[in-house]
């Protein structure tokens, strides 16, 4: 059986959001099935009693009293007299389950209170710092470092060191985004104009898909992101890398699609580090052909595909800011085999 993500947890924030629903569903099993159970019994005697013919006053009558002559008034008395233990019982019981459903609900809310609480609150003595703006529609990813050159961008990928503790710092620049990654937390929003903070660890090597889960515009449902989980080895060989310039054009047809870039509209909003594109309005590409995706988790970084993307980046993703570029094909394949050089 296949778990959805928030249910298979791989980090402990994750584990303790999928404790909390198991025990919210085990309490409405138990409940939906005593109401059910409630329900039906009465309903089937009821529906039992219905066949009897009844009197005036609502209860099953059996038969005449013996005795009685046609057009003489019938009087009988109820089968079922007054019964005050009866009633006794009843009120006993309603109390006692108006009772049970207050201690469940706060029982609930005791669990509820205790999970956010938890989850909200600092663990791990030592943690990696990245921050993380969202953007219409994409996701800008920084490694802060107190010396600048040591500062890593990157976009829509989180790379993090498996079993450490990872501060999220959240930000947004124009609307209401909302972070989530099911497998390792749950959402948190990034509002403009204001910080908001947010703790994960992911306790098992894999590749994570997180996505914005608050409506904020017409690509928000392509606004996706992957955090990356790697053995600390891989992972500091990874930041290493990424710490590097751009890595300098090896073959002709490098340098042409160097040129091409550095002399079309892409140099206005991009940076590559290294060269004179200094853009920060869209993804840092320094090291894009080592990215898994393209366009925040909408294509897969693979040669036609970000062919495509740069040719007609509003027919594949409407709305994003990305323009339409008009490319020779030699150009194209220059720049092509330019960016796939940047990993």
């Amino acid at each position: 059986m296949s778990w959805p993500a928030a249910l298979d947890p791989a980090g402990v924030q994750s584990a303790r959001i999928a404790a909390l629903w198991w025990w919210f569903f085990g309490v409405a099993v138990v409940v939906w099935t005593l109401v059910t159970v409630m329900t039906l019994v009465p309903a089937l005697q009821r529906r039992r009693r219905a066949s009897l013919p009844l009197m005036p006053g609502g209860e099953p009558f059996l038969g005449s009293p013996s005795g009685s002559q046609p057009g003489e008034p019938l009087v009988i008395a109820p089968l079922v007299p007054h019964d005050a233990a009866r009633e006794r019982r009843l009120l006993v019981v309603v109390t006692s389950l108006g009772v049970l459903t207050t201690l469940i609900l706060v029982g609930l809310l005791i669990a509820s209170v205790g999970t956010g609480r938890a989850l909200t609150s600092e663990f791990g003595k030592e943690a990696l710092e990245v921050d993380v703006t969202g953007h219409q529609f994409w996701w800008e990813v920084t490694y802060p470092n107190d010396t600048p050159a040591l500062q890593v961008a990157t976009a829509n990928e989180i790379h993090v060191p498996v079993g450490k503790t990872v501060r999220v710092k959240l930000q947004a620049t124009d609307v209401i985004h909302s972070f989530w990654v099911p497998r390792l937390h749950g959402k948190t929003d990034l509002i403009p104009g204001r910080t908001t903070w947010m703790w994960l660890r992911a306790d098992r090597p894999g590749v994570y898909v997180g996505q914005c889960a608050e409506f904020c515009g017409y690509q928000h449902a392509h606004m996706a992101f992957l955090v990356v989980a790697e053995e600390s080895g891989r992972f500091a060989a990874w930041l290493g890398n990424q710490r590097a310039p751009a890595s300098i054009p090896t073959t002709p047809a490098q340098t042409r699609g160097q040129e091409v870039f550095l002399h079309n509209p892409c140099v206005m909003c991009h940076n590559i580090r290294g060269t004179i594109a200094g853009g920060a309005q869209a993804p840092d590409l320094t090291h894009v052909g080592s990215r898994l995706t393209l366009a925040a988790g909408t294509l897969p970084n693979r040669l036609g595909h970000l062919a495509g993307w740069v040719m007609d980046a509003q027919g594949i993703k409407p709305g994003s800011n990305m323009p339409t570029n008009r490319l020779s094909g030699a150009d194209l394949q220059a720049l092509l085999a330019y960016l796939r050089s940047l990993t």
